[in-house]
């Protein structure tokens, strides 16, 4: 029997029991050190945040920075903002990291499988070829290739250019 080892995800798992207070994204953009943050980039109504419990490596999130639960409560700039981070983030993914598609959505409320309810947030999830295989089926494993602060130091370079 193959073992496979994600140490990181018990991390996750007593997260879910043991949630700090407050909203995560609306600590998250507080000031502070960004690489330990994983805050890659902010603008004057969002900020771009590696997903820290990642589908795929380079898996972002984009936060807009007033706590707002619905799409239709943000402002037309806020949605703006987001949907302009959302290009420039996969653009930067397809370069830096050569994906060669990405998959960006929002999860909607908790039955549309948003992590985070309150607080509405857009995916950005790079896609490569053949990126898909059997561990997340037949055993609810996905395989990271590198350590989050290693795609972090390859992305924030990509990210300085966006204000």
């Amino acid at each position: 029997m193959s073992n496979i080892w994600a140490p990181w995800r018990m991390e996750f798992i007593e997260g879910l029991r043991n949630k700090p207070e407050g909203c995560i994204f609306c600590t998250l953009q507080e000031e502070g050190d960004d690489r330990e943050k994983l805050v890659l980039a902010r603008t004057a109504h969002a900020y771009v945040v590696m997903n820290k419990y990642p589908y795929n490596s380079g898996h972002l999130l984009i936060v807009p920075n007033g706590h707002k639960e619905k799409l239709t409560d943000l402002s037309a700039e806020e949605q703006a903002d987001l949907m302009n981070l959302a290009a420039q983030s996969v653009d930067i993914l397809m370069d830096t990291l050569n994906a060669e598609g990405a998959n960006c959505g929002v999860n909607v409320g908790r039955a549309g499988g948003a992590g985070v309810a309150d607080h509405v947030h857009m995916h950005v999830v790079p896609r490569w070829n053949g990126d898909t295989n059997f561990m997340p089926i037949m055993s609810d494993t996905r395989s990271m290739p590198e350590y989050l602060e290693q795609t972090y130091d390859k992305l924030v370079g990509g990210f300085s250019k966006i204000k």
